[in-house]
């Protein structure tokens, strides 16, 4: 169960999950299939500090901890939070694609607020030492983290603010100050070379809202998809898509990169067939292929986290090979 719950959202029953060990019950109420990433910009982090000669695998460590923690604790707080709401009552769209333990009977509200309050303080900690081993600036970055930590889902996801906020996390937060924290120093080309995953992650959650705009509209929450449209909300997860590839060849151009990096090309060809899903509105029914229709109501969403994997993993290995390269020469 926890391979299972670590690839994907796993549907159990009651008696499936009394059945469950702690640890399996905390990876599915917190939905430990997307963080990974979270530890993608960890790594893309701890990578870029490497390259440039000033890699503390300690710091990495203890970042890397702490900004897993804390997304998790967003998504179990997530949940807490539309069910104090009463968003997720009934058959809304976020209890249909998997387990939302607290409407689903599978934890009281107390025990979600117990998972959530020592997820929770294990990224403080993390974050705790980290500001006493490197200094009070990154108190500012754990001041940001635990904002969005607490706040993203709402008031900022009610507001179409939700999407903006992801761009800013997985990129200049995550991986900028990731990179600050490891490195003892701030660096835009290290921002700006956040760019590309981050865009990634953005288009995940763009094609999650997506596929929720009825729902969501009809629940009061705004998020972006449902103030641009479906029409326009596509073509925004395309362009950003695109902007993944741009910002690569753009980092090559200026030297930032070196040539090696043009190893995400090879995701091309999974973007051309998340393409071709994109430009078409989303199918009213469940569609015929069995791997899709076990994800259903989830359409545009596995579109765009496949992409996002093939890209970030390409963009790891890319990473990687080229900060070997400037070791050797």
């Amino acid at each position: 169960m926890w391979a299972q719950a670590l690839r994907t959202i796993p549907r159990v029953s009651k008696a499936e999950w009394d059945r469950l060990d702690v640890i399996s019950r905390w990876l599915i109420a917190s939905r430990s299939a997307v963080l990974v990433m979270t530890f993608i910009s960890a790594a893309i982090a701890g990578i870029l500090a490497f390259a440039a000669g000033l890699f503390d695998l300690r710091l990495w460590l203890l970042v890397t901890l702490g900004l897993v923690m804390a997304h998790a604790t967003n998504n179990l707080l997530n949940d807490v939070t539309d069910s104090l709401r009463g968003v997720d009552r009934g058959n809304y769209f976020r209890s249909r694609y998997g387990p939302q333990p607290i409407e689903h009977g599978l934890l009281t509200m107390r025990e979600m607020l117990v998972y959530a309050a020592i997820t929770g303080l294990a990224a403080l900690a993390a974050g705790i030492y980290l500001v006493w081993a490197t200094g009070w600036p990154t108190l500012l970055l754990l001041a940001l983290g635990a904002f969005f930590v607490l706040f993203y889902t709402f008031p900022l996801e009610y507001v179409g603010l939700g999407e903006p906020a992801v761009l800013v996390v997985w990129g200049p937060l995550m991986v900028g100050g990731g990179y600050y924290v490891i490195a003892g120093a701030w660096s835009w080309n290290v921002v700006l070379a956040s760019l590309p995953y981050a865009l990634g992650v953005t288009t995940v959650i763009f094609g999650k809202h997506i596929d929720k705009i009825p729902a969501d509209r009809e629940k009061g929450i705004y998020t972006l998809p449902v103030l641009l449209g479906e029409r326009l909300s596509r073509g925004a997860a395309i362009s950003m898509m695109a902007l993944q590839y741009a910002f690569v060849l753009y980092l090559v151009l200026t030297g930032f990169f070196t040539p090696v990096m043009l190893l995400v090309l090879l995701a091309l060809p999974m973007f051309r067939d998340v393409l071709k899903v994109y430009l078409k509105p989303r199918p009213e029914e469940v569609p015929q292929d069995p791997r899709l229709a076990a994800l259903w109501p989830l359409w545009f969403v596995n579109f765009a986290f496949v992409h996002n994997r093939r890209f970030g993993v390409l963009f790891l290995c890319g990473l990687i090979l080229e900060a070997l390269l400037r070791g050797v020469l």
